[in-house]
């Protein structure tokens, strides 16, 4: 496929993109398309060819869009696949090309993406790639900085209020994640810490927003409500007797979280 050929198709893939409601399943096709495209041409670094400045920014500007595309697919390998091409050129062509129109978004996305996935020794191995100045000022950088500070300092209440305050849409998809792996980690804590908690504490704590939510969680957690309004875990903790200080500390300072929050709100 000519190089006219292969722009043309990027800008049906940018035409498309850039609609209120892209068609998915027609992005999916013309990236599919693009790629081949790509490697026939070697205009993909790989190749071991010397590229002007108009092809490395058409594959760039390809991969970007394939990189959000795979955020609304929920497909995290292919995000993955994309970020690992497009950091050869945020960084190896840094001073060669103009910056990408996706750059910080996706860099931020991705420190959010290894937050989500526990990858903490990651998401600082990135974290030094980046300067100073865009680790401070850059609001896509921010975000996920400010996350992982809150991580550490337990501060899951800033954690919840943080996915109100996101700088792009295509946040929502990895700060979900997050937020239900604290969910769990939250309610294992309050599962060994008590006996048993009230249905509107419940939903408190674990940062629910309605009765509904509360009751479909408790549900694939297999909490049973009793007719006064109590979950129980007296089984849980005679499979696992000893109650340690850590949990219940842990789970306290959570419901105490939740409280500052409900003012807040």
């Amino acid at each position: 496929m000519a190089l006219k050929e292969t722009a043309g198709l990027y800008e049906t893939l940018k035409a498309e993109w850039n609609k209120k409601n892209p068609n998915l399943s027609k992005c999916g096709e013309l990236l599919s398309k693009l790629k081949i495209s790509l490697l026939e041409l070697n205009f993909l670094p790989t190749s071991g060819s010397a590229l002007t400045k108009q092809q490395l920014i058409l594959a760039r500007d390809v991969l970007e869009i394939g990189a959000l595309w795979s955020i609304l697919k929920k497909d995290i390998p292919s995000f993955e696949r994309y970020m690992a091409q497009l950091k050869c050129y945020y960084f190896d062509y840094k001073d060669e090309l103009p910056e990408a129109a996706y750059m910080h978004q996706l860099l931020g996305l991705n420190l959010l993406f290894l937050l989500s996935q526990n990858r903490v020794s990651e998401f600082h191995t990135e974290l030094e790639r980046l300067s100073a100045r865009d680790i401070q000022t850059n609001v896509y950088i921010r975000h996920p900085v400010s996350l992982e500070q809150y991580l550490m300092e337990g501060s899951y209440n800033k954690v919840f209020l943080a996915k109100g305050n996101i700088p792009a849409e295509s946040y929502t998809f990895f700060i979900d994640i997050l937020l239900d792996t604290i969910r769990d980690e939250i309610a294992g804590c309050i599962e060994k810490a008590y006996e048993q908690i009230q249905f509107s504490e419940a939903t408190r704590v674990l940062f629910f927003s309605s009765p509904k939510k509360m009751t479909e969680y408790a549900k694939k957690r297999g909490w049973s409500l009793s007719p006064d309004g109590y979950y129980s875990f007296t089984s849980q903790q005679q499979r696992t007797e000893e109650v340690t200080i850590p949990s219940t500390e842990l789970a306290q300072q959570v419901i105490e979280y939740a409280r500052q929050l409900e003012m807040i709100v």
